[in-house]
């Protein structure tokens, strides 16, 4: 999330970008071009065979569940890395692809004064959040479902990390004055009542307990959406989590996070879950509140994964834990966040030294690091 101070900034620096913060704002204007070619999709365009789930709920089967060789009918069983090719991901594949066009054209009518931006993020918004033939439903009861054993996890709200996209591109819209009174406060009551469901619901709260990226990613989401429908309640609650669970629980001494090393692509997951806990630190930075220097009464802290993590993401050759598939280091965000949240000018330098992703999310947080 940017503060105001930051958006003016950057908004300045964009007519005149140069260097690497040119190259990001060539790439947003070509970014844009694109995304306005792009959706409007919904949850209702595709639909799962052999579930009995309302046609505006979102479901997603899990990724590492296949059939048992040895009981065909039966139910699935898990093999953690190995994505199941033959899921049902069109509900999930339309999410991501979403959540990308808005950030785009928030990015396009903020900074770039792009008017058609404005005009096909509130088209993509209406058809996924507020059209009623259209709409999403404001739950995940139905995410990364198991074949035989459930319709649905508390799991599947990682799938909606990617929301957190959409809701600063709806906020950069509305900045730039370009946002409908109407659909803003249709978005706002979609988001109360998703966050509600995500604090309140069964499913929701065995996510914000889960012990590990899902639960760092869940806090990370609850902050986002309490931003966007300014719920103090909620941010408290995230900043609180963060400093009683996410830190104690999850990082140890040495900075390591045992639930991710214990997987199958265990940088990749490592990573994740660092760059979960960089957005939530930046998340709560644009609101005042300074997690980046938190340390718990032990004295871990996050701090310990970025510098644990740090020679891994810059010489992956180096990890010796399992990794059964490639690992990119073009995405990873956390080691530039950390630099700019901690001014620390070795991560910010770290960072600028990785090949970076042809991403709107990655050119927006270049972009942040020169404001």
């Amino acid at each position: 999330m940017l503060t105001s101070d930051e958006a003016q900034r950057i908004r300045g620096i964009v007519p005149k970008a140069a260097g690497r913060a040119g190259e990001r704002v060539k790439e947003l204007r070509s970014l844009a071009s694109k995304e306005l070619g792009r959706g409007p999709w919904s949850v209702t365009s595709q639909r799962p065979v052999g579930y009995d789930v309302d046609a505006h709920d979102y479901f997603s089967d899990a990724p590492y569940y296949w059939p048992d060789p040895n009981n065909p009918s039966g139910p699935y069983i898990r093999h953690d890395g190995r994505r199941n090719p033959d899921r049902f991901v069109a509900n999930h594949n339309d999410l991501g692809a979403m959540g990308i066009c808005v950030l785009t054209m928030g990015l396009g009518t903020w900074f770039l004064g792009d008017e058609r931006c404005a005009q096909h993020g509130a088209d993509v918004l209406n058809a996924w959040f507020i059209d009623p033939k259209t709409r999403m439903n404001p739950h995940l009861e139905h995410g990364q479902a198991i074949h035989g054993i459930n319709d649905g996890r508390g799991t599947g709200l990682i799938d909606t990390v990617s929301l957190i996209r959409c809701v600063q591109g709806i906020l950069l819209m509305e900045k730039a004055g370009r946002m409908d009174l109407g659909v803003s406060a249709a978005l706002r009551q979609w988001f109360t009542q998703f966050l509600d469901w995500m604090t309140t619901s069964a499913k929701g709260k065995a996510e914000g307990k889960s012990g590990n990226n899902h639960a760092t990613w869940w806090t990370a989401q609850v902050a986002t959406y309490a931003t966007l429908t300014h719920n103090r309640d909620a941010l408290d609650e995230a900043w609180d989590r963060y400093k009683t669970y996410l830190v104690p629980q999850e990082i140890t001494e040495k900075g390591n996070c045992p639930r991710e090393d214990a997987r199958t692509n265990s940088l990749s997951y490592s990573v994740f879950n660092a760059d979960a806990f960089a957005t939530l630190c930046r998340i709560a930075q644009s609101s005042g509140v300074d997690l980046w220097n938190y340390a718990a009464p032990n004295g871990i802290s996050y701090q310990k994964v970025v510098r644990y993590l740090e020679p891994y993401v810059l010489d992956p050759g180096k990890w010796k834990g399992e990794q059964i598939s490639k690992f990119s280091n073009d995405s990873c965000l956390f080691l530039g966040l950390a630099g700019a949240g901690l001014h620390d000018q070795g991560l910010l330098d770290a960072y600028r030294g990785l090949p970076r992703a042809d991403s709107p999310w990655v050119a927006f947080v270049d972009l942040i690091l020169n404001a």
